[in-house]
This record gives structure tokens, sequence and C-alpha cells, in this order.
């Protein structure tokens, strides 16, 4: 018993250290994305996209590179943009920037799994969208996407916001009014997955042995550097159905991916894990509501087999130039998390920064319509379950802090 509350206190000193080390960069990134969102417009980014497709396609990922990362936006973004009269590989080229190009994920990345994985998330990401745009060329599923189109069209017209010019929004307070209250809803569209995400790698990093690692990524291990091609697609094909078990979002799953890469699991399969917060059932389930089930299991055939071959490619490419990053870069368990350094000045200049958005945009201009992006219609039981899965997370990392410092 006294072994359990001490890995209890553990898991939630893990938990709230991960969080500690990233809240600065979730605030940054939130700032960025929410500016983005509000001075940029969806209805410009329809208008500039067009309908040609090499066009729309660079468009579509510089667009998804400069919004938000939450993949319940991008699937409502990319829809629309679609509905509007973008190619069906326009929107799923924003789609996949959106959820992989996005600034404040690198950022993430950066700080628990080093630059290595920061590159192979960027480049990762555009060749996903290269694969992506391939196959579609490829297979050229004309009937599917026009049935898709179809059922859209059942929809009505999207509701569309002001496109009053960015010059003027960011010289007005309003415009930043705006900025603060999209910041909130940022936040307000994370916090659960965040949370639970945060809170499961502490678990893990406590309680769950290597061994388990070593058996579901065969071949695995921290001593172990050189992987054969099929324990390579072992690892990127168990990833995502690792991360499709989770049903957490991209950010909430980055710890869990340092954990992975700690545990000794390859560089290709931490970074499939990555890439699959577009193949869990929930988004499947959104793009069936969209557009049709055969359109939603197509893309998910679609971003599958892009992301098995994006992560191979770039565990081979890696090898190549000798860059593959060490298992041993990853420190999980690093009991000083809440020591004077860098991190902390960064975290009490950023919470700063998140106090004056929070007044500013609750005090002032309580008149201003914000208008929000359009939002994927999430399943209100997964919602709830993970409302009150991060409500109990709340209380095991509490009592573990309790059992930790004070009793």
């Amino acid at each position: 018993m006294q072994q359990f509350l001490e890995k209890w206190g553990e898991a939630a000193n893990t938990s709230v250290g991960f969080f500690w080390m990233a809240l600065w960069a979730f605030i940054l990134g939130y700032v960025i994305s929410s500016m983005i969102q509000v001075f940029v417009t969806e209805k410009r980014m329809q208008e500039t996209m067009g309908k040609d497709e090499a066009k729309g396609v660079l468009l579509g990922t510089f667009f998804g590179f400069i919004s938000s990362s939450c993949s319940f936006a991008a699937l409502a973004s990319a829809k629309s943009i679609f509905k509007k009269g973008a190619s069906f590989v326009s929107s799923m080229a924003f789609l996949l920037a959106s959820t992989n190009l996005v600034i404040e994920l690198g950022i993430i990345i950066s700080i628990f799994l080093g630059w290595q994985f920061v590159v192979g998330e960027y480049v990762g990401g555009l060749i996903l969208i290269a694969i992506v745009w391939l196959l579609i060329r490829i297979i050229n599923p004309r009937k599917l996407i026009q049935k898709a189109r179809e059922k859209l069209d059942q929809e009505g017209d999207d509701s569309m916001h002001s496109d009053t010019s960015w010059k003027k929004k960011i010289q007005s307070s309003k415009g930043w009014t705006k900025v603060a209250r999209q910041y909130k809803m940022e936040w307000q569209m994370v916090w659960k997955d965040v949370t639970v995400g945060f809170t499961i790698a502490g678990i893990v990093a406590a309680f769950v042995p290597d061994s388990f690692f070593q058996t579901l990524f065969i071949n695995s291990g921290p001593d172990t550097t050189d992987f054969s091609f099929f324990t390579l697609l072992e690892h990127v094909v168990v990833g995502p159905v690792a991360a499709f078990l989770t049903f957490i979002g991209s950010m909430g799953n980055i710890p869990l991916a340092a954990l992975l890469f700690g545990k000794g699991v390859s560089f290709a399969g931490v970074m499939a894990f990555i890439f699959s917060d577009l193949v869990v059932f929930p988004v499947l389930r959104i793009n069936a509501k969209y557009y049709g089930w055969k359109m939603s299991l197509f893309i998910l055939f679609l971003l599958f087999t892009a992301l098995i071959g994006a992560s191979l490619g770039l565990h081979y490419a890696f090898g190549l130039f000798d860059a593959l990053p060490d298992p041993s870069q990853v420190t999980i368990s690093d009991s000083e998390y809440f020591k004077i350094d860098y991190t902390f000045f960064l975290n009490i200049a950023f919470l700063l920064i998140s106090g004056f958005l929070v007044y500013f945009g609750f005090f002032r201009h309580k008149e201003v319509d914000y208008g929000m992006s359009e939002m994927a219609p999430k399943s209100k039981l997964l919602e709830q379950i993970l409302k009150y899965a991060a409500f109990i997370c709340y209380v095991w990392l509490a009592v573990g802090l309790l059992l930790k410092y004070i009793l």
C-alpha cells in the first residue's frame, strides 16, 4: 500500500510538472492562434484559395499552418472551405496543415521531444499532404466527391463573419477584444483533452513497466537503436491504434509521445502516434456526419496510408543523415520541475499576459459579437465523459500532490 501511495504521488507530480513545463508554450501558441483567427477570416481564405488545385493546395497548407490546432475547429473549417468551392484535395491540405503544421504544436514538441521531432512534425506534415494529394490524383474519386458536395449543399449556406480589413481590426480595441475572447474559446476547446492527456502521461510514467511497451511495440527498448523494416512497420501501425483508443487531442498527446520515445519506441512509431489525431473515432464520426460514411472511410484510408508512409520516410531520412534522436534525450521523470529557471520566469510572464487578455476580453466591449469560428459537432456523450474524466483527474492530482508534499 505504501508503494502504491508513493507512486500515486510521483504520478501526480509528473503530470503537473509536465504541464508546468509546457504552460508558457500553450499560452504563447494560443495567443498567436487567436490573433490569426481574428485577423485572417475564413471568408478571406475561401476567396483566396479559389478552385485551382495546385494553388489551392499551397494556400490550404499555408492557411492551415496559421490556424488553430484544435481538430474540431479544423474539421469544420475544412468542410466550409470545401463547400464554398475549394477542391477536395485543398480542403484536405488545410485539414492536415491545421493539425500538424501549427505553431503551438511545434513549440510543445520542442519542449518535450527536441528539435528532431519538430523538424519531423513540419516536414512530415508536408509529406502527409503530398501523399494524400498523390493518392487522390491516382484514385480520382469524382463520384464520391460529388456526393459529398451534394450532401453539404443540403445544409444551406454557412454564416459568414464580417470581412473588415485586418489592418482596421489590428488597430481597434474591439479587434483585440475579439482576440481575447477567441483565446478563451481556444482553452475551452482543449482543457479537457489537455487535463486527461497530461494526467495519463503521469500515471503511465509512474505505474506502467517498460515490459508493457516492449510487448506492445515489438523489439523496443531504451537501448535499441537498430530497427528492422517490419519492426518499424509494426510500430507505425500500433502508434495510431494507441492514439485511436485514447481519444486525446494532438496537444494532450505530446507528453504521451515523449513517454513512448523515452521507453524505447522507434522514431517512426512516435511520429505515427503524433500524426494520428485525425484517425481517431470522433473524427471518423464527424466526417461521416458531414460527407457520409463512404467518404469518411475514404478519408480515413487516405490519412492512415499517408501517416504510415510519412513516418517510415522520416525515420529512414533521419537515419540516412545520422540524425535520429536518442531516447536518453527525453527526461520524463525529472523531479525538479518547479525549480527557479527560465521556465519559471516565462510562465510568470505569460500568465500575466493571459490575465490581461481575460480582463480585456470580459470587461471591455461586452457588446462585441466576436463570431467564433464554426466548430465540428462534437458528441455530447463523449464530451460529458471527457468532462467528468477531467474532474476525476483534478481530484487524482490534488490527492497525489498532497501525498507527495504534505503527508
